[in-house]
């Protein structure tokens, strides 16, 4: 076996994946966010170089819970009171044992334990190898899934899932298809791109442009402008990015701009836009026709959807900086259509964001619940009287979802509309769709987990 872990370009790969993992779980800073600004340091880096450190500091992540499981039974100092710098670096030693067979377990010690001196822990050298060693010496014993008489702490361990997340979801879904969803966020997935209606260039230039530049593509089962991509190094180097006739957004999201529905003309108003998927996706199915404001609280999340308006040329898109939360007498019932993909708890993106799940707790899911409905009691003034209002979000969370739509249409003017004309015939089958509104969970659908209601403000508000 050979140790790839050494970037020819002379850069220590796992030293740039310990500083990842010390940005995130010390620093807060979100991971998706962290790797790209590394990535984008070190453009240099060969594919093969960018592609072990993607996976080594996604990777030990993704499995931190299963990995801390796995140290505290080899170490004699709880994985909790360990030093910040030791815990990740033992961390990543075990994830490279475990999941990365192309590196030879001698090298995971040697180069941990470099990486412990490098750090200035000269002391814990001796610690570090000795853990890792003996890991490394029972990984068929400790590869293997202990059968815990605590089924949810079993799944969680499994799966590398919180706890009180495992225990949620058991109590709404089968067994079976919790394990499904917790599957499938540590399967690898293609990066979705949705491939322009207007303007550019039809869906079979653009599979011909990604393919003549190493792309495997593979058109999504729901929507056929939905493209699915493997072997993309850095999407944004590919010509049909550049150029605008493809960008990234999960199918999930494309759902929301269908069920939307806009028509030529039409005023929408994207309440909560960052980071502007749906906006620009609503812009393009307007055919440069109408107008679609995109709002949102941060100066930062609106540049970034600037960037994306620029590069697809999306002239009927309007951004602007504003709290959601504030009512704005200029639109009361002048949207056609408003869409409030709201502040949620994330859950149904975990496979994308893989330390979402250790920030999120029930308070701060409680919390958003409150927010969310902060929300709406201001943003159903804005949809005119038979106008459309499309809720969605990007988690699994019950409260989040069903019991905000019951709790909407109980107060507000609206009632919701059956999303079977707008959906693909396999979608069409989802017991809730004729009822307005549709649950996608990973594993279960060929997406991210997300919801999405689609609810009509009545001519009369007496109605």
């Amino acid at each position: 076996m050979t140790d790839h872990s050494a970037g020819r370009s002379g850069v220590n790969l796992r030293a740039l994946a310990l500083e990842i993992l010390l940005e995130v779980n010390e620093k807060g800073q979100y991971s998706n966010r962290v790797l790209k600004d590394v990535l984008d340091k070190y453009q240099y880096l060969e594919k093969r170089d960018r592609a072990f450190l993607t996976r080594l500091a996604d990777g030990t992540l993704e499995q931190q819970i299963r990995l801390d499981d796995i140290i505290g039974r080899f170490s004699r100092v709880p994985v909790k009171k360990l030093k910040p710098v030791i815990r990740e670096i033992l961390r990543l030693g075990v994830y490279q044992l475990l999941f990365m067979d192309s590196v030879p377990a001698s090298a995971v010690c040697n180069e941990s334990v470099k990486l412990a001196e490098k750090k200035g822990f000269r002391g814990l050298k001796g610690f570090v190898n000795g853990v890792l060693r003996n890991i490394s010496r029972e990984i068929p014993k400790t590869d293997a899934l202990s059968v815990e008489s605590d089924f949810v702490k079993a799944l969680s361990v499994a799966y590398s899932m919180p706890e009180w997340i495992v225990a949620k979801w058991l109590g709404v879904y089968s067994a079976d298809t919790v394990k499904k969803m917790l599957a499938s966020f540590l399967e690898a997935r293609p990066l979705t791109v949705r491939c322009r209606k207007t303007g550019k260039a039809s869906v079979e230039e653009c599979i011909r442009s990604l393919e003549k530049e190493g792309v495997r593509v593979n058109v999504h089962p729901y929507l056929p402008y939905c493209l699915q991509l493997t072997g993309v190094d850095r999407p944004e180097a590919l010509t049909a990015f550049l150029e605008g006739r493809i960008t990234v957004q999960d199918v999930s999201s494309m759902l929301a701009g269908e069920i939307a529905a806009p028509r030529k003309g039409d005023l929408v108003l994207d309440v909560c836009a960052a980071p502007g998927g749906k906006s620009l996706h609503v812009a393009d199915l307007l055919e440069g026709t109408g107008t679609v404001y995109a709002r949102d609280l941060y100066e930062e999340k609106t540049d970034r959807i600037e960037e994306n308006r620029k590069r697809l040329g999306a002239e009927n898109l309007v951004i602007q900086k504003w709290d959601a939360r504030v009512f704005d007498q200029q639109f009361q019932e002048k949207a056609d259509i408003l869409l409030a993909d709201l502040p949620c708890s994330g859950l149904g993106v975990i496979g994308k964001k893989k330390d979402i799940k250790y920030r999120m707790t029930e308070e701060q899911q409680a919390e958003l619940i409150r927010l969310q409905k902060q929300i709406l009691d201001v943003v159903w003034r804005y949809v005119k009287p038979g106008g459309v209002l499309i809720y969605s979000t990007c988690t699994v969370n019950r409260g989040e979802n069903e019991d905000m739509v019951s709790w909407f249409t109980e107060r507000y003017p609206f009632q919701t509309e059956s999303l079977e004309p707008y959906l693909c015939e396999e979608l069409q089958a989802e017991p809730s769709v004729p009822e307005g509104y549709l649950q996608l969970l990973p594993g279960i659908h060929a997406c991210d987990g997300f919801f999405m209601a689609r609810l009509r403000r009545k001519v009369n508000d007496c109605e």
